[in-house]
C-alpha cells in the first residue's frame, strides 16, 4: 500500500511540477491527458477513487486514534501497536498528500485551462479591438470623403443657384425686352393703321386731282378750240373786206 501511495504522491508532484513550471509540449501533454481524464468516464473514477481513499484515510485516522487511546489507557504501548501506529501514521500522510495534491492538479488544471480560454479571448478581443481600429479608420476616411464631397456639393449647389439667379435676372430682363417689343409692335401697328388711313386719303385726293386735272384740260381745250375758231372767223371777215 505504502509504495502505491509513494508511486501516486510522486506522479502527482510531478504532474503539478509540470503544470506549474510550463515545460513546453510537456506541459501541453499534461493538459491534454487532464482533458481526456475530465471526458466520458474520467470524473466518476476520479470521484469514485477521491471517496475510497477518503475513507482509507478516516480509517487510518480512526486506527491511529484507537492506539493511541489503548496507549493511553495501558499506559505503555507494545511494540507491535508502535509499528501499527506509525504504518497507520504514514498511511494516512501519504494518503493526505495524494488528496492534496489531486485537488490542487485539479484545480490547476481548471485555471490553467480557464487562463487559456481568457489570453484565447483576449486575443480575439485585440483582433476584434484592431479590426473595429481598422473599420474606424475607415469610416473616418469614408466621413472625410464625404464632408469634401458634400462641400463640394455645396459650393455646386451655390454656384448653380447663382447662376440660376442670374438666369432668372435674364429671364425677367428678356420679359421686360419682350414686353417693350410687344408694345411697340402694337404702336407700329396703329401707326401702319394710321399710315394706311392716310395713304387711302391721299389716294383719294390723288384721284380727285387726277379728276379735275382731266376737266381743267377738256376746259382748256374747249377754251383754246373757241379762241382758234374766233380768230379763224375774224380773219375771214378781214379777207372778205
Amino acid at each position: 500500500m505504502i509504495p502505491l501511495l509513494v508511486l501516486v504522491l510522486l506522479v502527482e508532484g510531478a504532474v503539478a511540477s509540470l503544470l506549474i513550471l510550463k515545460m513546453g509540449p510537456f506541459t501541453e501533454l499534461t493538459m491534454r491527458a487532464l482533458d481526456q481524464l475530465q471526458t466520458g468516464r474520467g470524473p466518476p473514477t476520479i470521484k469514485t477513487l477521491a471517496c475510497t481513499m477518503s475513507l482509507i484515510f478516516i480509517s487510518s485516522l480512526t486506527s491511529i486514534l484507537k492506539i493511541g487511546k489503548k496507549g493511553v489507557k495501558v499506559g505503555t504501548t507494545t511494540p507491535m501497536d508502535q509499528v501499527l501506529w506509525s504504518t497507520h501514521v504514514l498511511e494516512a500522510s501519504l494518503m493526505g498528500f495524494c488528496l492534496l495534491l489531486g485537488f490542487v492538479v485539479l484545480r490547476l488544471h481548471h485555471y490553467l485551462r480557464k487562463i487559456g480560454r481568457s489570453r484565447a479571448a483576449l486575443v480575439t478581443s485585440k483582433l476584434q479591438a484592431e479590426r473595429l481600429e481598422e473599420e474606424c479608420l475607415v469610416l473616418k476616411e469614408k466621413e472625410k470623403k464625404a464632408s469634401q464631397e458634400a462641400l463640394a456639393l455645396k459650393e455646386e449647389v451655390s454656384r448653380l443657384t447663382d447662376h440660376l439667379q442670374k438666369l432668372r435676372n435674364e429671364a425677367e430682363e428678356k420679359g421686360k425686352q419682350l414686353q417693350a417689343a410687344e408694345a411697340n409692335v402694337v404702336a407700329l401697328q396703329k401707326q401702319s393703321e394710321d399710315l394706311l388711313l392716310e395713304y387711302d386719303r391721299l389716294l383719294e385726293d390723288n384721284q380727285a386731282l387726277q379728276s379735275q386735272s382731266h376737266l381743267y384740260r377738256i376746259v382748256h381745250r374747249l377754251v383754246n378750240d373757241s379762241n382758234t375758231a374766233h380768230d379763224l372767223k375774224g380773219k375771214g371777215n378781214k379777207d372778205s373786206l
